[in-house]
């Protein structure tokens, strides 16, 4: 564990909980920031509205399946105090392994709109992940949920890349200077959440695995803008669809409770 705040857990006045009425829910919760990549895998699943009893900033759905506990879709959600305050609710309702789809702005000219990306850490310039004492050193996504996701990629022959990103919070404050040094460093895109939904996992001892759509070009210090893009749009369906059968697979899941140990075993 990192360093301790001087003020303990234990002073924390709002908890997330489950309230009376609820739905408990499986292990497996799919975040996903993109309004409109959220209706369509909403529509895809056949999932329906769960009704939560307290404000919440987000909407939830529940995916029925043949067997087992239902999947949750949640979402859309903007940046690192918005995308904690969704997985804290999904944890506090029962979900043990959240996967995370995406938009994110290249940094690399290898990296273009419509390319995918799974993020295996994260450099923080947002100042939610503070609030979570953990061991920065050990801030990774999960070795574990990203094994099956690239399998489920390869398979369906899309090809991807894998490394760490930068997150901010500061959307109009992605200047040249940091574009080209994060770049050189070899940060392969700028998004808004990552960092944070990394920390909060280790911090409650979750998994957690992001597949992010390049929406967004900035490599060349020239801003190349993709939404509305026909690849970005082919592309974030297919990683929905991808997400959806990788969560509702039963082979995979009986694959992943043949895993020895714990699921936050990575780290």
């Amino acid at each position: 564990m990192g360093k301790k705040d001087s003020f303990s857990d234990s002073s924390v006045v709002i908890r997330p909980k489950r309230e009376k009425g609820e739905p408990l829910l499986g292990p497996n919760a799919i975040m996903v920031a993109v309004p409109s990549e959220l209706a369509f895998m909403v529509d895809l699943s056949h999932a329906e509205r769960a009704a939560l009893e307290t404000f919440n900033p987000f909407k939830l759905f529940i995916a029925k399946k043949d067997k087992g506990l239902p999947l949750a879709l949640a979402g859309p959600l903007l940046g690192a105090p918005q995308g904690v305050i969704v997985m804290e609710k999904l944890i506090a309702l029962g979900a043990r392994r959240i996967w995370v789809l995406g938009w994110c702005g290249s940094l690399q000219p290898y990296l273009l709109i419509g390319d995918l990306i799974i993020p295996t850490s994260a450099l923080s310039e947002e100042g939610t992940s503070a609030h979570y004492p953990v061991n920065k050193k050990r801030a990774q996504t999960s070795s574990f949920l990203n094994e099956g996701l690239e399998d489920a990629l390869l398979k369906a022959n899309l090809p991807f890349e894998k490394g760490p990103v930068w997150t901010t919070d500061a959307l109009y404050r992605e200047t040249e200077k940091k574009v080209m040094a994060y770049g050189k460093r070899g940060l392969l895109a700028v998004e808004m959440e990552m960092s944070a939904l990394i920390t909060l996992a280790i911090y409650h001892s979750v998994e957690l695995a992001g597949l992010l759509i390049v929406s967004d070009e900035l490599f060349s210090l020239e801003w190349r803008n993709g939404v509305g893009a026909n690849k970005l749009k082919k592309r974030s369906r297919e990683a929905g669809r991808l997400l959806l059968d990788l969560c509702m697979d039963d082979v995979y899941e009986a694959k992943r409770k043949d895993k020895k140990g714990s699921y936050n075993r990575q780290y």
